[in-house]
């Protein structure tokens, strides 16, 4: 018989439920009350990021990139323009191989940029987008993003001509192999100046396009994948970068086909200007307005239209995490 007390079971506290019971809790009756008719039974597990965290990661990138030494960032760019060599030396060794045929030449052209995004080396159209959105974010100066810009391009230009002239003068390409490689390269040059920039802003569009979709990758294959589909269809679009460019212009120079100036002047501005305009404005604004939820981190402060503009000419050309140094 019943002895008269009560039993009663013991008290659950919130402090000893898991937290992570209660984030599947409120998932689950998330679902259980949505209006858009998805399932209401089973585990709901978000496997890709939003827009603005997307936007957030990028920002925390680009805020270490704005603080790198000159001498770190110059060398991760030297490394990258050598890289494109690789890049340019496959698209020419595999034309030949191939009698010649553009889609089968086309196959390792991406490995350069494999090399360069999956390593985290420098390359400049790729700082078409993170470094844009620190100053977009009023968080470093228009002057610091062009020193950032011209660091870069000045070690992706002295790598990839470093890399052209090894590729001219060593005997790593066999006679018939250089013949193609003249031919590809001298194929830019023969362009008109408009096609070739505009060709450069798609060409711009797909690579910041990469980037933004890079850090929404959370695993290195999904990586590569996007890596190689995106970068092949640079020279299936018979399209330019600007590293590539130059490096089959050096080589030209390198080969006494070309003098410097013109190949600068009628091919790699071009590119570089489209690559530019195409990284900036086609992707980097775009996703920028996608994005609103943008507060990343307590600032000391935002930098005014001044400093944003002048940078440390009228104060300061960087604002640091509140809790780091200065």
């Amino acid at each position: 018989m019943p002895d008269g007390k009560h039993r009663t079971e013991p008290a659950t506290d919130d402090a000893d439920v898991p937290a992570e019971s209660v984030v599947d809790e409120s998932l689950r009756e998330a679902v259980e009350e949505s209006r858009e008719g998805v399932p209401a039974a089973g585990a709901v597990v978000r496997d890709r990021f939003s827009a603005d965290e997307i936007f957030h990661r990028i920002v925390a990138a680009a805020d270490d990139e704005i603080t790198t030494g000159t001498r770190e960032l110059f060398f991760s760019a030297l490394a990258a323009g050598f890289a494109i060599t690789l890049t340019f030396m496959l698209y020419a060794s595999t034309t030949e191989a191939s009698g010649g045929a553009p889609i089968a030449g086309a196959l390792l052209y991406p490995l350069g940029f494999a090399y360069i995004i999956i390593g985290d080396y420098q390359l400049f159209t790729e700082n078409t987008l993170p470094p844009v959105a620190l100053v977009l974010e009023r968080l470093a100066s228009v002057p610091a993003l062009l020193t950032v810009w011209t660091v870069v391009l000045i070690g992706n230009f002295a790598g990839g001509a470093l890399g052209a002239f090894f590729l001219a003068s060593t005997g790593v390409f066999s006679q018939d192999v250089m013949e193609v490689a003249v031919g590809i390269s001298n194929s830019g040059l023969e362009t008109a100046w408009w096609p070739t920039f505009f060709k450069g802003i798609f060409a711009g569009l797909i690579v910041a396009g990469v980037v933004w979709l890079d850090y929404a990758s959370q695993e290195t294959i999904a990586r590569l994948v996007l890596v190689y589909v995106a970068f092949l269809a640079i020279p299936l679009g018979n399209l330019y970068h600007v590293v590539v460019s130059a490096t089959e212009v050096m080589f030209l120079v390198f080969r006494g086909e070309v003098a410097l100036a013109t190949g600068a002047v009628e091919f790699v501005l071009p590119v570089l200007l489209g690559n530019t305009i195409g990284g900036v404005i086609l992707v980097t604004v775009v996703n920028y307005f996608q994005a609103v939820e943008r507060t990343y981190q307590e600032q000391n402060y935002q930098l005014t239209v001044r400093e944003m503009l002048f940078g440390k000419y009228v104060g300061s050309d960087y604002a640091p995490p509140a809790d780091g140094d200065d």
